[in-house]
């Protein structure tokens, strides 16, 4: 009998985490991650920056990847200058991702992004993101709730057909789709939602937190196709 499929997670790595005595560097994740996962049926495993080199042995081991939310993404990876609205680098978080998500893709194994990880995948295959927009973080440190509305005939549509309402919480958005890339949700204001690469099995990227809710459709869906 066929066990539970590996689901891969990409971490933060943060300088000053705490907990009991310590204060020392972590390679961390918001524990809605990993239960997202484990909801859904699958076994999670963290899998914190590593040289980009190694990232093809590490997808070798999975049966699918989530590159999870976190910081701006260097503008440097899509050619562009920094806004001053823009939050600081992270690059050993960047290589490691961007590397991640080019070993899944040649790969052929389930890849969903989450927010940043929406935005990366956008970068990876050579899209552009907008370094700010209004209305989707409106207090510091909350998640606040919009809905979303999918695009007919699309692998998100067939999975969430109706509009919905989402947790969310960005300052960036995708700008120029990147080579392949469809856009196949958006909020009222126009903003791209969810990202779909033309020809892949199961690639997709949403810009809210599932995480942060109670609808396990679309993480059902990546560890079903990771079963298979």
């Amino acid at each position: 009998m066929a066990g539970r499929p590996l689901i891969g997670i990409s971490t933060y790595l943060e300088a000053g985490a705490r907990w009991g005595v310590w204060e020392l560097e972590a390679a961390l994740l918001p524990a809605g991650y990993p239960r997202l996962v484990q909801r859904a049926g699958g076994l999670a495993a963290m899998l914190p920056p590593d040289g980009p080199e190694h990232a093809a042995e590490a997808v070798a081991h999975l049966d699918g990847l989530v590159i999870a939310g976190g910081p701006d993404v260097d503008p440097v990876h899509y050619g562009a200058e920094r806004s001053p609205r823009t939050g600081p680098p992270a690059p050993a978080r960047d290589a490691w991702e961007l590397a991640l998500i080019d070993a899944a893709l040649a790969a052929g194994i389930p890849l969903l992004g989450i927010c940043r990880g929406m935005q990366l995948l956008n970068v990876a295959v050579g899209g552009t993101l907008v370094q700010h927009i209004d209305g989707h973080a409106e207090v510091v440190g909350v998640f606040g709730w919009h809905t979303v509305k999918p695009v007919p005939g699309s692998l998100y549509a067939g999975v969430v057909p109706e509009e919905t309402s989402v947790p969310t919480y960005h300052h960036q958005s995708v700008d120029r789709l990147g080579t392949g890339l469809t856009a196949t949700a958006h909020a009222a204001d126009g903003t791209v939602e969810a990202i779909e690469l033309s020809g892949a099995d199961w690639v997709l990227g949403v810009q809210w937190h599932p995480e942060m809710g109670e609808d396990l459709r679309v993480i059902r869906a990546l560890v079903e196709a990771a079963s298979a």
